[in-house]
């Protein structure tokens, strides 16, 4: 591989020939040999830099601190990454420095060096047309870019992936709620049958949950809208021009459409991270609905022949090597295993964002790394079950006709007619005897055939 000689503050660095990052970047290539080919700082973050880079370039301009001709090849270069050209650029793997520097600096090379090659220049020049540190990192620190790239990458993913995808598996399983809220079925407390209810009610339930998961995703975004740029070093805004920390989160609002804002204080946002903790502690909570959902959904399917077999699901493909005709309730078992791995993801989070000492949380990249893996899994996860599962689910009506008629919880309906302990008596001699609850409320003379037929009605028995 042929080398160019690039230098930083401690020194000749042989970088790349034709690449368009420096010396600091390479440094963090060599120094952190650790999982590079799987852990490399998400596509998400690298684009959230350009928006800020080009926001501050803005900025920086209108306040008179950087030449314009400067400024629009800033905003060239942060164009070609936000739509991904330059995404061989960035190389860096999570497992760096933790406030993020590397990566920070990463954008500011490759927007300084790709800006001078647009120019006409040579990577190989000397002496290039704009400077990593005083053109395209002016008026900020790694310490206040990082959680501003954090914040408005998962703010985005959020609202374009996370939520979209909530919401369609949500409104699925309401239309499906509708659907059935007229199938009698039995009920199950403790993994046992229970009084009856209707499909269409136990499926209600999980509307609600996604619908308090979605509400909490959207309470966080008012945290997550606040933005640490302009704090600097350690938020006292050292070196930047007036008005810069305003000015520079209205044009990030302005060139990504979300309404970013200015964070009220920034010692707050360098020093803690709470914001991420909260909004992924809203996805931790989706992620335990979504594992009750799933495994309802796989429970109730279960069979087709030898098992609860209420609902049907979709047959998605072959489910054994060696049993023919064999098929299993995937999307339910991955659904499970996105929610196992969100969980696992917020004690990262959780951890990361108790660590903000002093003026700097110095574990910004697992907890970004981490949300957006989140993020992402909850919202593809959900679309990927909606589509492939719950559209498909049927009531097995024969089925559920039977597990109701089996039932001996209907005994529930003779509590306020004969009391809770000849009710008992009924149902343990019934099981006992293998005969049915009619019969043996009839033998013991507790009530008669035409009282039982009255009283005992399980579609009566659903609160409906």
């Amino acid at each position: 591989m042929q080398y160019r000689i690039e230098k930083d503050t401690m020194g000749e660095v042989k970088v790349p020939v034709h690449a368009y990052y420096g010396a600091q970047t390479q440094r963090s290539i060599d120094n952190f040999r650790i999982a590079q080919d799987i852990n490399r700082m998400p596509k998400e973050i690298i684009r959230a830099f350009a928006y800020l880079k080009k926001a501050a370039a803005l900025t920086n301009q209108e306040a008179g601190v950087l030449p314009k001709n400067k400024a629009q090849l800033i905003g060239k270069v942060c164009d070609e990454i936000m739509i991904g050209k330059l995404d061989d650029q960035f190389p860096l793997v999570v497992w760096q420095t933790g406030s993020g520097t590397q990566s920070n600096m990463n954008v500011n090379e490759v927007v300084a060096y790709r800006g001078h090659v647009l120019k006409g220049g040579a990577l190989t020049d000397k002496d290039k047309f704009l400077h990593p540190n005083d053109d395209v990192n002016k008026s900020q620190s790694s310490n206040d870019t990082f959680p501003t790239a954090m914040h408005i990458a998962a703010y985005k993913m959020l609202l374009e992936t996370t939520i979209p995808g909530i919401k369609q598996l949500r409104d699925t399983l309401a239309k499906k709620s509708k659907q059935y809220m007229k199938v009698v079925k039995i009920g199950r407390t403790h993994f046992m049958d229970a009084t009856p209810l209707t499909l269409g009610q136990e499926f209600s339930g999980y509307v609600s949950q996604l619908d308090h998961g979605l509400k909490a995703i959207q309470n966080s975004l008012s945290h997550l809208s606040e933005l640490a740029l302009g704090g600097t070093a350690v938020g006292t805004g050292i070196n930047t021009p007036p008005n810069y920390a305003k000015n520079v989160a209205k044009h990030i609002a302005a060139l990504t459409g979300l309404p970013f804002v200015t964070a009220s204080n920034k010692f707050e946002a360098l020093a803690a991270h709470d914001a991420i903790v909260e909004a992924h502690g809203a996805l931790k909570t989706v992620a335990v609905s979504l594992m009750k959902i799933a495994n309802d959904i796989r429970m109730l399917s279960s069979g087709p022949r030898s098992g609860i077999g209420e609902i049907f699901i979709p047959d998605n493909e072959p489910g054994s090597s060696i049993m023919p005709g064999k098929v299993n309730p995937t999307q339910c078992e991955a659904l499970t295993m996105i929610a196992a791995q969100v969980m696992g993801n917020d004690v990262a989070i959780n951890i990361g964002g108790s660590n903000g000492h002093f003026e700097l949380n110095v574990f910004k990249p697992v907890m970004i790394y981490n949300f957006l893996h989140s993020a992402r899994l909850i919202g593809e996860g959900c679309v990927s079950f909606d589509l492939k599962c719950a559209r498909g689910i049927e009531p097995i009506e024969a089925n559920i006709r039977k597990h109701v008629e089996n039932s001996l919880m209907l005994v529930t309906a003779l509590n306020t007619k004969i009391g809770y302990y000849k009710a008992a008596e009924i149902a343990q001699k019934a099981h006992k005897q293998g005969t049915t609850l009619r019969e043996m409320a009839i033998q013991l003379g507790y009530v008669t055939g035409e009282q039982f037929d009255q009283w005992v009605r399980p579609e009566q028995m659903t609160g409906q």
